[in-house]
């Protein structure tokens, strides 16, 4: 058989094979992706009661951190981490890089309490990484209740 040939017919095989074996499968079904130092969309706007969904898209690690001073009145605080404010958040991070989001990680947290709910990635903050979710209404009030889930991290919120 002509070298070409082989190649042709053995390199697309090896592909395939090899394919489930390198990298991850990475989740398509998420609101807000993290790249370098950037969230995509910036803002996403939700009704309460929607759940969002966060996915570092990207190989830096990331956090999810709520600007605890500026959370709507009743609203929870949320973390990357589980942490319940912002300075045990911070101090996690600083200690041992708790909270930390790996490429392919994702983080959820539902909005209840309508406004506007800032956050930042730790440690690109300074970067200019900062968004919001800003949440309208009462899921019972309106007929959607989820965000557009983007495919590829580049789509925004919903209409």
């Amino acid at each position: 058989m002509e070298r070409r040939a082989f190649l042709r017919a053995a390199v697309p095989t090896a592909a395939v094979g090899l394919a489930g074996c390198i990298g991850g499968s990475t989740p398509t079904d998420y609101d807000v992706g993290m790249g370098a130092k950037e969230f995509r969309p910036e803002t996403l706007e939700v009704t309460a009661g929607t759940t969002v969904t966060w996915l570092n898209t990207n190989k830096q690690g990331h956090s999810v951190t709520a600007y605890e001073s500026e959370l709507p009145d009743g609203a929870d605080y949320f973390a990357s981490g589980g942490f319940d404010s912002e300075k045990a958040a911070e101090d996690a991070w600083d200690n041992s890089s708790g909270g930390t989001l790996f490429e392919g990680q994702t983080f959820e947290h539902t909005f209840e309490v309508p406004g506007e709910y800032p956050y930042f990635c730790i440690p690109h903050e300074r970067g200019g990484m900062v968004g919001s979710v800003v949440v309208t209404g009462d899921r019972s009030t309106t007929e959607t209740s989820s965000a557009t889930r983007p495919t590829d991290g580049n789509t925004t919120a919903p209409n």
